[in-house]
């Protein structure tokens, strides 16, 4: 079953592991495109190490792009020989990592969160482990929702894996998975334009 929220995995969690790279490494990179959001990371500390091509942010770290918020206590990006990318974003003990896009257009959250997040850039892989969830909001209003030990985006073939286990985020270590209804979200979308539009 491929759920509407793959898609954030996809467009979240890549841009928030593989452009920490590239924002901490700005200077050696070309300028982005006019059209593309700033990448911006804010945390207690940052360590570079530009022999490695790694870069260290600890601290209560905050990464936005545009509509896309990463908040975790630990991102760490390296660079290899190709070129490839990768994102380690992992939380302190108690919390979890959450990737949160918004997409006002549609009235939609598209909310990921698990103790750590992993962004491979040789293959697209994207990996939430530990208390895994990957949820879709309306208004506010939680409707399609996975739940797991560990999620897996693979981003070339544009497919998902869920997996239950001893950390899962789903009652006796197995996975859960939610799908409402298109009609339901439908009626979710109409009571909120109505709402924005001033009507009862």
């Amino acid at each position: 079953m491929k759920l509407p929220s793959s898609t954030l995995i996809a467009s979240i969690a890549a841009c928030a592991l593989s452009l920490a790279a590239q924002a901490a490494t700005a200077q050696n990179k070309p300028a982005p495109a006019k059209d593309e959001p700033d990448t911006v990371i804010l945390s207690d500390t940052l360590h570079y190490d530009d022999v490695n091509k790694t870069s260290t942010f600890t601290g209560n770290v905050v990464l936005t792009r545009g509509a896309m918020t990463l908040r975790g206590d630990k991102l760490v990006t390296r660079e290899d020989a190709q070129g490839n990318q990768f994102g380690t974003a992992t939380a302190a003990k108690g919390k979890v990592v959450t990737i949160r896009q918004e997409n006002p257009e549609k009235f939609e959250t598209l909310i990921a969160t698990g103790l750590q997040a992993d962004y491979a850039g040789a293959s697209g892989d994207i990996t939430l482990t530990g208390q895994a969830t990957v949820t879709r909001q309306i208004c506010g209003e939680a409707f399609d929702n996975v739940r797991g030990a560990r999620i897996i985006y693979h981003e070339k073939s544009g497919t998902y894996e869920a997996f239950g286990g001893e950390n899962s985020a789903a009652a006796g270590g197995r996975v859960r998975s939610l799908a409402q209804p298109q009609s339901r979200i439908d009626q979710a979308i109409a009571r909120c334009k109505a709402k924005k539009a001033g009507r009862p």
